[in-house]
């Protein structure tokens, strides 16, 4: 879905003592804009309208966040909901995320990344576009020291997902394919996951690790 341009998005994101305007002036240096460094990271590549991350951040305070996405247009409504809850633990930038390598580096150890409902691309000249591609996870692998939680809504996506993180090198260490049956596993519902569930359709889940090369 194409999203339209709201000029006034940027000026409010800039007015926002939690945005980051220049991600790739911060490779090395993301646990120092905390206020406590040494806490865990955690990244959500494609945080969209903020459903999840203005729920999982009050929920762990021991945790510093970094909320990414490309459109000013989303950001700015995943900022109003931070706004709403504790976010001091909270960072959001604009980043494309194809290009993630480009503002991360081995220096901003990531403990956990969480990708949830991405655009599946499921036209063959665009899958490599997908957030999960090979492509994608072998960037991810430059920064991240622990675990990838996927989930998605579309088996394609989700069956292929499962092959690029075996190709990459990641240890697969849970899969599901109807997360909301799962009891033990925390799940932070989203709007578009509110959506599909409504539906009948099923949501896929996996955590894969990846601790680097001496861990493969």
């Amino acid at each position: 879905m194409r999203i339209r341009h709201k000029p006034w998005a940027r000026p409010e994101l800039d007015s926002c003592d939690f945005f980051v305007p220049n991600p790739t002036e911060n490779m090395g240096n993301w646990k120092n804009l905390f206020e406590f460094p040494d806490r865990p990271l955690w990244l959500e590549l494609g945080c969209g309208k903020g459903g999840f991350i203005s729920q999982i951040a009050p929920a762990h305070p021991d945790v510093n966040f970094i909320a990414i996405d490309i459109k000013n247009e989303m950001l700015v409504l995943a900022k109003r909901k931070l706004e709403n809850v504790e976010h001091g633990n909270v960072r959001i930038a604009i980043q494309n995320i194809e290009r993630i390598d480009t503002a991360f580096g081995v220096q901003d150890t990531a403990d956990r990344i969480y990708i949830n409902f991405c655009n599946p691309w499921n036209r063959n000249k665009h899958r490599k576009r997908r957030l999960t591609h090979t492509r994608q996870l072998e960037n991810y692998k430059k920064f991240l020291r622990g675990e990838v939680r996927f989930k998605t809504d579309d088996d394609e996506l989700f069956k292929d997902s499962l092959r690029y993180f075996e190709e990459s090198g990641y240890k697969i260490k849970f899969v599901t394919y109807d997360l909301h049956s799962e009891k033990d596993i925390e799940n932070f519902v989203t709007e578009h996951e509110k959506m599909f569930s409504e539906q009948g359709i099923k949501i896929k889940f996996l955590i894969a690790e990846y601790y680097g090369d001496s861990e493969e």
